[in-house]
């Protein structure tokens, strides 16, 4: 075992917090269970899981996820691990499924024609790879395909891609779509179960979901990719979906990232069922972390 004493008596900065973050990951992904108290640290000068007293461990994390740092540690770093640990930790006996949404002051993700880019700043943007490195499958709307075409990959962190899927109850997509063309990552359409027997768009596998009143079966799409082995999920847009997914309790976490902007009318984010009363709101456990001109309120509805 090698440890480079000189190296750590500077503050562990975020770059190597984040390898630690990436190293956790795929040690837990080969787990059949989450791990207990271990640490993370160097072994033979490599980002490595390590027993939680190793003299090698940088840091220390308990069974129910709380962390302590052995050496000293930059501000940054440690909200990587405030931020992003628990993601990284996502496995069979410990899924965990986040949403996140941009958004301006009043509360809108795009204009009404579906104008988006940019509402929020390069950092959240970061956040946002950052999180699909991290889990395993990023989740979209068929809306949000239409609107942005987006690659959902890991461009801007190191770290690998996660297999993408596609919400489309009625297959409205067409194949021409980047993700449904290129190979940087697996691709699954999930629709109708009814529309599931002719082949995916492009090179896009195909899940059919019973459907539960106007909507697809929510709690079963989660239950596929659970199967598949996709236990941390990433639900990254549209409104619609996220909004259903936050109706249905299937969230762990939500993520909203605000932005200084007004835009006046466009689309909504969050959209519940009307209440009678703000004592029937949801006020969940949060924090704040700014990013760049943002602000993410990083909400726990669960445990």
């Amino acid at each position: 075992m090698i440890v480079d004493r000189q190296d750590t008596e500077k503050p562990l900065g975020s770059e190597r917090v984040w390898r630690l973050l990436l190293e956790l990951r795929r040690a837990v992904r080969t787990l059949s269970a989450a791990p207990g108290s271990f640490g993370l640290g160097l072994d033979a000068g490599q980002p490595a899981v390590l027993s939680a007293d190793d003299p090698a461990a940088f840091i220390a994390v308990s069974a129910d996820g709380f962390w302590t740092a052995k050496v000293p540690m930059s501000e940054t770093a440690a909200e990587l691990l405030d931020l992003y640990l628990s993601v990284a930790l996502a496995c069979r006996s410990r899924p965990l499924t986040v949403a996140h949404l941009g958004q301006s002051l009043d509360g809108r993700i795009a204009t009404a024609n579906g104008a988006s880019c940019p509402i929020n700043g390069p950092e959240n943007l970061t956040h946002l790879h950052r999180m699909r490195a991290l889990c395993d499958a990023i989740m979209v709307g068929a809306g949000t395909v239409e609107c942005d075409d987006p690659q959902l990959t890991t461009r801007r962190v190191g770290g690998p891609h996660p297999v993408r899927v596609v919400l489309d109850p009625r297959r409205r997509l067409a194949a021409g779509y980047g993700l449904f063309q290129d190979r940087t990552a697996p691709t699954l359409l999930v629709c109708d179960e009814a529309l599931a027997d002719r082949p995916g768009p492009g090179h896009a596998g195909v899940i059919g979901i019973p459907r539960d009143g106007d909507r697809l079966d929510l709690p079963e799409i989660v239950r596929r990719l659970h199967e598949r082995g996709l236990f941390g999920i990433f639900i990254e847009g549209g409104g619609l979906t996220v909004s259903a997914f936050l109706q249905a309790d299937l969230l762990d976490r939500l993520q909203i990232a605000v932005a200084p902007l007004i835009i006046g009318s466009g689309r909504l984010g969050v959209t519940l069922p009307a209440i009678e009363d703000l004592s029937q709101g949801l006020r969940p456990r949060h924090r704040r972390y700014a990013m760049g001109e943002d602000v993410l309120f990083d909400c726990r509805l669960r445990s």
